[in-house]
């Protein structure tokens, strides 16, 4: 995929630009079809009702890689929100947390801690997860980034939570976090379908309808 060289063009002033990187050796190679970008393109379209367009990238598990992709996504195309997908776990060519915290500005540690409370909901594994969240700050600029899962079901499932068949929510997900996050750090005003996930501000900060 072509890196752009300039700021990526909104076609509305609170449109959300997201990065959506796909971090695996077989997949960039083509041994296989990589699952991580659909999912979030998917999970993105059902849950945001506010503009908002991808800026994807599929990369191999190299650390010096990872972290350039993250920072051109941030600086040159100007994103909001970076989502990566894969390399979060404890084998030796995992490294997208590391590769993430070099270029942060802010480390956001809640996002991780709270991906793992989901995640220990259906298997005792989420226990060797690593993944963390991050602000990058430039001086007219700032960015959320946040490693995923690498498998479409665990994405889902830590970005919406886990609600009971009464529909409350048993354990939130982290998405619900993220608008007023985004809010904070100057970014758009992002709005959600609230069946899927409700974006939680404080009152003052929700913005009136109409």
């Amino acid at each position: 995929m072509t890196q752009p060289q300039a700021p990526i063009a909104r076609s509305h002033p609170d449109e959300l630009v997201v990065g959506l990187v796909s971090i695996s050796d077989r997949a960039s190679a083509g041994t296989y079809q990589d699952e991580g970008i659909p999912a979030l393109r998917e999970w993105l379209g059902r849950t945001l009702t506010s503009p908002w367009q991808a800026v994807e990238r599929l990369i191999p598990d190299e650390r010096a890689l990872i972290s350039q992709t993250l920072v051109e996504l941030v600086d040159v195309a100007s994103c909001d929100l970076v989502l990566t997908t894969g390399g979060t776990g404890p084998a030796r060519r995992d490294v997208t947390p590391e590769a993430t915290l070099a270029v942060a500005t802010k480390e956001m540690p809640g996002f991780g801690e709270q991906m793992r409370q989901v995640s220990l909901h259906f298997v005792p594994t989420a226990i060797l997860s690593r993944q963390v969240a991050v602000i990058r700050e430039t001086d007219s600029h700032a960015a959320l980034i946040i490693n995923l899962p690498g498998q479409p079901r665990a994405i889902r499932e830590t970005l919406e939570g886990l609600r009971g068949d009464d529909g409350k929510a048993i354990v939130q997900g982290i998405f619900a976090a993220v608008p007023y996050c985004i809010d904070l750090i100057g970014g758009p005003y992002v709005e959600t379908d609230e069946a899927v996930v409700k974006a939680w501000r404080p009152k003052h900060a929700v913005r009136q309808k109409g």
